[in-house]
């Protein structure tokens, strides 16, 4: 492809400042968290005790664990992920026997899935190595900061809970 046969767009509908052009994506905050994603995966596949596990697959069975007996859909909203990719997740931890699946009693063409003994074993397994790709990760920090980390990505995630909520709304009084 030759510069002759790109068309130029109007990027701005104002001529850009300096600001505009002074743009750092790697100082902005998706790129930050996509990159410490990233860095917790990679220490997650390094250190969890089942290697086969992705953290993607704990995610739904720790979900299974604490909400017991569960919809596809009621997992992909608690595990925050879209029906096709819990659909994946599910049929892999069928095939290792990890969850079952059968219908609802009250809705034939509702299927839900439900942790199985070998599953319950494993997580019971990989949590103290879950734990510690959780430190891993946040080595960098001191205790200080990683409260206030888990406090500001709960905040930007919407899930602070009511009680934080309502001392953030409290007047500070000196």
């Amino acid at each position: 492809m030759s510069d002759s046969d790109v068309t130029p767009i109007k990027i701005f509908s104002r001529r850009p400042t300096k600001q505009d052009l002074e743009y750092d994506f790697t100082k902005q905050v998706g790129h930050l968290l996509r990159k410490a994603y990233q860095a917790h995966i990679a220490i997650f596949q390094q250190t969890c005790a089942d290697p086969q596990l992705t953290a993607a697959q704990l995610a739904v069975l720790c979900a299974l664990r604490d909400k017991g007996p569960s919809s596809l859909s009621e997992i992909g909203s608690t595990v925050v992920m879209d029906p096709a990719t819990v659909r994946g997740i599910v049929e892999r931890l069928m095939e290792r026997k990890l969850i079952g699946l059968m219908t609802d009693k009250n809705d034939r063409r509702r299927i839900i899935a439900n942790l199985t003994k070998k599953g319950q074993q494993l997580i019971r397994k990989v949590i103290p190595s879950a734990l510690a790709i959780s430190d891993q990760t946040m080595r960098a920090l001191n205790a200080v900061e990683r409260v206030a980390l888990l406090h500001l990505l709960n905040k930007i995630s919407g899930t602070v809970s009511e009680t934080e909520q309502a001392a953030e709304a409290r007047p500070v009084i000196n």
